[in-house]
């Protein structure tokens, strides 16, 4: 199975009690439709995921990254503190696809060489080599 959204949270990477890594991060999907009436309905699905393959990725898998993953799905159950039924997704990660930085990084690296475009500019007609 295939899905393909942004992280919700940076990737963190814990150790089991078998000294094996594992890379944990949460990505949301969103979808829409019309539903009878003509509305359009945004739904989102969260989805917690794990890594087993290589700790490194980690540091790629920051909040806001597009990302496209191949694996498997599975549920699981627990009692909230409310005494609450809760459900979730977990996702099992096979592969991962990067997309995109996150919004966050975007944003620096466009005002980054915005800066670097000025600063040239204003050194070419200034600086003059000879």
């Amino acid at each position: 199975m295939n899905i393909t959204g942004r992280l919700t949270r940076d990737a963190e990477v814990r150790t089991t009690s078998q000294e094996k890594q594992v890379v944990n991060f949460s990505v949301a999907t969103n979808d829409s439709y019309r539903n009878k009436q003509g509305e359009r309905i945004e739904q989102t699905t969260y989805f917690d995921c794990s890594y087993w393959i290589t700790p490194n990725v980690a540091k790629l898998l920051t909040k806001g990254t597009l990302v496209e993953l191949s694996g498997r799905v599975s549920t699981r159950t627990w009692t909230g503190n409310d005494g609450e039924p809760k459900a979730g997704l977990n996702f099992h990660t096979s592969q991962i696809k990067l997309h995109g930085g996150s919004r966050k990084t975007e944003t620096a690296q466009t005002t980054a060489q915005a800066e670097n475009k000025k600063a040239t500019k204003q050194g070419t007609e200034d600086d003059l080599p000879f």
